[in-house]
């Protein structure tokens, strides 16, 4: 496997039972160096913007057995913006991204192309596909409240965080970064506009310090006791609490308690994805469309749940036991395409409020 643009930018994750319910840049490349030429036959070209460890293995993986090399290019921002200025000649075949509004920009960008797949159909519940194949969901990751493990608290509604017991006690990264906006889109999505700019000023003014850093500060600032809980993605605090015993990481992964918020409309959880789609230009379709197969066998959304932590798309696949741990996972029941038509405005909700501030 042959990797091009190595981005090292700081880290950015269904099983369960039967009650879960499947609902729904700055232009500026990671590196400077040139796009991979056009493969044969027996390789795949993939722009994706996860980090390199969560997917290097899985694709590893998908080499050994089919013997199809992967050109890799890892681009931090700018996706879109680099397959457009390819044009036709891009040798991109397969885009990966996080969120589903990045996966509705690529299409909506005319970056996609429509496939149709027996295998990704019969995998993937078709809430997590876009229309007409041109999208479709890997893993699933949850949108969760880290809280001190001394705390005593166990349950907790998004709506609460804004109550204002919590003044001065929350940490959260920055209300424009995706992870949040979707969150606060399937607020409005839930609530409406006006309940959630109340709410978002609320959230506003129970942080215990600025929002900013990323998911894992919040483990760390609840251990330096500089706030009580935080939100943040569960598969950080897979990622922490396995990490080397002593490590950073592990102690801030020790320091803390992961509580499943849900929406009190709906009594479910948020939940973002992972996805790809096949480029539309791209050079080796066939293969593409392999590679995303691969993607949701067993082997691969077991190495997804086992090395990042995060929820396989695949019903059967069981999840990883340290996750399995954080207690039962009851989806929200909002499809997340609708979640999505509101990402415009929570991010502009975000500067109304002056969230980050």
């Amino acid at each position: 496997m042959r990797f091009v643009n190595f981005d090292r930018s700081p880290p950015v994750s269904l099983k369960q039972s039967g009650r879960v319910l499947l609902g729904a840049a700055a232009v500026v490349l990671a590196t400077a160096s040139a796009a991979p030429t056009v493969a044969s036959a027996q390789e795949v070209n993939l722009y994706t913007t996860r980090e390199p460890k969560l997917i290097v293995p899985i694709l590893e993986e998908y080499t050994k057995q089919s013997g199809v090399k992967v050109n890799t290019v890892f681009v931090k921002d700018g996706l879109i913006e680099r397959v457009k200025a390819e044009g036709d000649k891009s040798p991109a075949d397969v885009l990966m991204t996080v969120d589903v509004g990045n996966l509705i920009d690529l299409v909506e960008n005319g970056v996609t192309q429509p496939i149709s797949s027996d295998v990704l159909n019969a995998a993937i519940p078709e809430n997590l596909r876009g229309p007409d194949g041109n999208w479709y969901a890997l893993s699933l990751r949850d949108r969760v409240v880290y809280t001190d493990k001394d705390s005593g608290l166990t349950e907790i509604t998004y709506e609460e965080l804004a109550d204002p017991k919590y003044k001065g006690k929350v940490c959260i990264r920055s209300g424009q970064h995706p992870y949040n906006t979707a969150l606060f889109a399937a607020m409005i999505a839930h609530n409406g506009a006006e309940a959630t700019e109340q709410w978002l000023r609320g959230l506003k003014a129970n942080l215990a310090r600025q929002a900013t850093g990323g998911d894992r500060h919040v483990a760390r600032d609840i251990l330096g006791g500089i706030c009580d809980l935080g939100v943040a993605n569960a598969y950080y605090a897979g990622q922490m609490k396995t990490a080397e015993p002593g490590s950073d990481n592990r102690q801030w992964g020790d320091a803390i308690e992961v509580i499943r918020p849900t929406f009190q409309k709906s009594g479910g959880t948020f939940v973002n994805i992972t996805g790809a789609a096949v480029a539309q230009s791209a050079p080796n379709r066939d293969e593409a469309i392999k590679l995303l197969e691969f993607l949701v066998s067993d082997d691969a959304q077991t190495m997804y749940a086992n090395a990042n932590f995060e929820y396989p798309v695949k019903a059967g696949v069981p999840t990883n036991p340290t996750v399995e741990s954080f207690g039962e996972l009851v989806v929200d029941n909002l499809p997340l395409t609708e979640v999505a038509k509101y990402r415009k405005q929570a991010s502009e909700m975000v500067d109304t409020v002056r969230f980050n501030d």
